[in-house]
């Protein structure tokens, strides 16, 4: 289980993955900035370690994206943060590919990726693949993101319900995901900060265990304390089987205090 909080005054965050019940290795990949202004999650797939291989670089090669050349973001526009999130995740896409040529078994290995930026009081979130970003505002749970996988295509045409979905076989099949293409197209949202809300990253391996209505209830329980949060969640999906890896980040603005 590996652990990573880091504090500042307007913000708290926690980051916790673990490898779940079934699984031999964790190929899940975290990352928290320095000063708390970036967050991301990546999830890898593939045989021999390759998945741990692909988020590694994944997350290695946003860290240094979004920090290249000693550039301070908080002079970045939300529009310039977008922008940066989707070189750094096809930065990420060309360097899994590039890997792959030189090392035959790791052939056919990739990474979901979804990370969150804070510029100027707005929340930029991109992501590629199932994993996640919500948002619980007012005691009430936003996904952030849709998944880019094939079940959630079979929902959007009406072919399946949602609950169909969480238990349909093909569950695991995701659409679109860094290293199996030669660019790829990240999705990017921007959101509005407000005192008290909660945001939260993860992979598949947190919401594909236990329902939005468990993550919405932990949330709003223990949100404001991102560490206790996270350990809550993880114990959940692992306590319902821990089928897979389990990642998620939690950040906390603190509510207005009252006079």
């Amino acid at each position: 289980m590996l652990t990573d909080e880091k504090r500042r005054t307007a913000i708290r965050a926690a980051g916790l993955s673990d490898v779940g019940r079934c699984r031999q290795a964790n190929q899940d990949q975290f990352f928290v900035g320095q000063d708390f202004d970036v967050v991301a999650i990546a999830d890898g797939m593939g045989g021999h370690a390759a998945g741990e291989v692909a988020s590694d670089i994944a997350i290695a090669a946003l860290a240094e994206s979004m920090g290249r050349d000693g550039e301070n973001r908080s002079n970045w526009s939300s529009t310039e943060a977008a922008e940066r999130l989707r070189i750094a995740m096809n930065d990420g896409n060309r360097k899994i590919c590039e890997a792959v040529v030189t090392r035959a078994e790791w052939r056919g290995m990739g990474t979901t990726m979804v990370a969150l930026v804070v510029i100027d009081g707005r929340a930029v979130v991109g992501h590629v693949g199932d994993s996640r970003a919500y948002l619980l505002r007012d005691g009430r749970l936003r996904q952030l993101t849709s998944d880019h996988s094939w079940v959630n295509e079979q929902v959007k045409l009406g072919l399946l319900t949602d609950e169909e979905a969480r238990r349909h076989p093909m569950r695991n099949i995701v659409t679109r995901a860094l290293g199996n293409q030669p660019r790829v197209e990240a999705d990017v949202v921007e959101e509005k900060i407000l005192p008290g809300d909660v945001f939260a990253l993860c992979s598949d391996g947190l919401n594909g265990m236990i329902l939005d209505s468990e993550i919405e209830g932990t949330l709003a329980a223990h949100g404001q304390v991102p560490r206790a949060a996270c350990q809550s969640l993880v114990e959940q999906a692992n306590a319902n089987g821990g089928e897979d890896n389990i990642t998620v980040i939690v950040m906390a603005v603190p509510p207005v205090k009252k006079a």
